[in-house]
């Protein structure tokens, strides 16, 4: 075959350096590498999908998502968000990483600007370049938050601003004050915010405030995925503006048709069922939290405790993130997450007490060496 021809979209982005690692890492690993909860999806989530299977409920879906899912994922927005989103304004999707490429495609031109935080979720700047535009990190302060001020530097002239609180891979909250304040300076110029809300319900302490409180020009994005433990069923969604979503559905049905059926119908279940399962998760993150924030603390290292999701962003310096890496822990480096964070790595504790300590005894080890 003749020398391969590839679009200069793809050959501008990287393979995700978290996925590296992760299928890089040998049998006696430790791998905090992948943020992903490490509990079962609950029963009453899995029955649900059973009984969709067992119904012959496996065909093709109605391309926004089935009704009655659409319909209780409108009332979670109201009940927990207070939030106003109609049923068909509202596109069920194959994960929250399709609901930002829709996104991205439908409403990013050639060469326009896409916002976020630096560090920040590796997947915003791929999805900007794979959309034509043109990704730029925003500066956090000294405990992880957004710099509202030089944010504001930058947001004109932007098309979208993705925020996302809690964050990947600080763990950090944004303040009520912050959300409103970008919100509303961002919507008053024009440009669209984009709220990744995927880590709301894992907070221990502040309060989630949805950006589409504060402002019209704001498309939320979710997913049950990190709620229910169900990352491998693939179900999110976005919400927002009719004029956007109807754009975004043309996207949608064209790359995607439908989201998975069975998944659908274990969302429903998840939903409309029990929320216990959710609490107890969040009280076992908080504990594992606390655990693996206080032996950092104590061996030396200094930064702010986590307020949500469920990693710790430390600062490691390069060589000790190597010699980590080198005795089997799997973290991720922080210039995986962008430009302003290269002495830090990335850990989950989403993972088993147990699995944490062992952690730390390598990461002892290594300060050792």
């Amino acid at each position: 075959m003749k020398k391969a021809r590839c679009a200069e979209r793809c050959l501008g982005i990287e393979i995700s350096g978290i996925r590296r690692l992760f299928e890089s890492a040998g049998p006696d690993s430790i791998n905090l590498g992948l943020g992903q909860p490490d509990f079962d999806t609950p029963g009453h989530i899995k029955e649900g999908a059973i009984a969709a299977i067992r119904e012959g409920k496996t065909g093709y879906t109605p391309n926004m998502g089935i009704p009655e899912l659409r319909e209780a994922l409108s009332r979670k927005f109201k009940n927990e968000n207070d939030l106003s989103y109609a049923p068909d304004q509202i596109i069920v999707t194959a994960g929250a990483s399709e609901a930002l490429h829709i996104i991205m495609h439908a409403l990013v031109g050639q060469g326009d600007r896409v916002l976020y935080a630096d560090p920040g979720f590796v997947s915003y700047g791929a999805l900007a370049i794979l959309a034509g535009g043109r990704p730029q990190g925003v500066p956090l302060d000294a405990r992880m938050h957004i710099d509202v001020e030089k944010a504001k530097e930058t947001i004109d002239g932007a098309r979208l601003f993705v925020l996302n609180s809690p964050g990947n891979p600080t763990g950090a909250v944004e303040p009520k004050e912050n959300i409103r304040a970008l919100v509303e300076y961002a919507n008053d110029r024009g440009v669209t915010v984009v709220s990744d809300e995927v880590y709301e319900h894992f907070i221990y302490g502040p309060k989630h405030w949805s950006a589409a409180l504060f402002g019209e020009d704001v498309i939320t994005v979710n997913a049950a995925s990190k709620t229910y433990a169900m990352t491998g069923w693939r179900l999110g969604y976005l919400a927002g503006p009719k004029e956007y979503i109807e754009q975004a559905l043309k996207v949608h049905q064209y790359c995607q048709a439908c989201a998975t059926s069975i998944s659908q119908y274990a969302a429903l279940a998840a939903y409309n069922g029990p929320q216990d399962c959710v609490a107890a998760m969040r009280e076992e993150y908080r504990a594992r939290r606390d655990y693996f924030y206080g032996e950092l603390t104590r061996m030396g290292f200094s930064f702010p405790r986590p307020e949500g999701a469920f990693y710790m962003f430390v600062p490691f310096g390069e060589d000790l993130t190597a010699k980590i890496l080198k005795s089997g822990v799997v973290i991720v480096p922080g210039n995986a997450f962008g430009c302003n964070a290269p002495g830090y790595a990335r850990m989950s504790y989403a993972t088993s007490r147990s699995t944490l300590e062992a952690a730390v005894e390598r990461i002892r080890k290594a300060m050792e060496g």
